[in-house]
């Protein structure tokens, strides 16, 4: 695995001062972050959120997804807690990147689902790739979680790579009109659990 640790930093935000913490990728050409609050390697299990890039959502304010809001809900349970770990990684659109991102909004205005969209421009329902978090778990010296996600392979995801989920921890916020379909599929096709249950 060739991601590796950079520099730190001091990230005020509306929800608290968090540490910044930046990696690199160079055989994929990508640079990741991780947000801490509190000193996580002495926290015996971690509030953590791994959240892919949605420029549209998180950035632009885009309620086509529920991207946006559950980052910032992800922030807001970590500051009530005092500690914990938003992994912000470098992967629009499920892994497409931006402009095919847009190629595929392109395609679901004209009627298709998010994973058909996808499909037609040649790609997978999901291209993200979680084993890229593991050199930035060991760096952080978190090995024991409570994983902010409605999904499911997020959690099969780190305990492939040796990290104890300990809880599933539901994130049921930002549905809208605009993005109903989009959770639909997130559930029908992809096993998003949508509902607030917790396992």
């Amino acid at each position: 695995m060739t991601v590796r640790y950079v520099e730190s930093c001091k990230l005020p935000t509306k929800w608290g001062v968090f540490d910044m913490h930046g990696f690199e990728d160079p055989e994929a050409d990508k640079e990741h972050t991780v947000l801490t609050m509190g000193n996580v390697a002495d926290v015996e299990t971690v509030l953590v959120r791994i959240h892919s890039e949605c420029l549209t959502g998180d950035g632009l304010f885009s309620v086509r997804c529920d991207c946006g809001a559950q980052l910032e809900e992800a922030f807001r349970q970590i500051a009530a807690a005092g500690a914990g770990a938003i992994f912000y990684l470098r992967q629009e659109g499920r892994g497409i990147g931006l402009l095919n991102k847009i190629k595929a909004y392109n395609l679901q205005d004209a009627g298709a689902d998010t994973v058909e969209a996808n499909e037609q421009l040649g790609f997978g329902a999901d291209m993200r790739d979680y084993s890229i978090c593991r050199p930035m778990f060991d760096y952080l010296g978190i090995k024991r979680v409570k994983l902010l996600t409605n999904n499911p392979r997020k959690v099969d995801a780190l305990g492939e790579m040796g990290i104890e989920v300990v809880e599933r921890v539901a994130l049921q916020t930002g549905k809208n009109p605009h993005n109903e379909k989009y959770l639909a599929t997130k559930a029908g096709k992809l096993g998003h659990l949508i509902g607030g249950d917790k396992t």
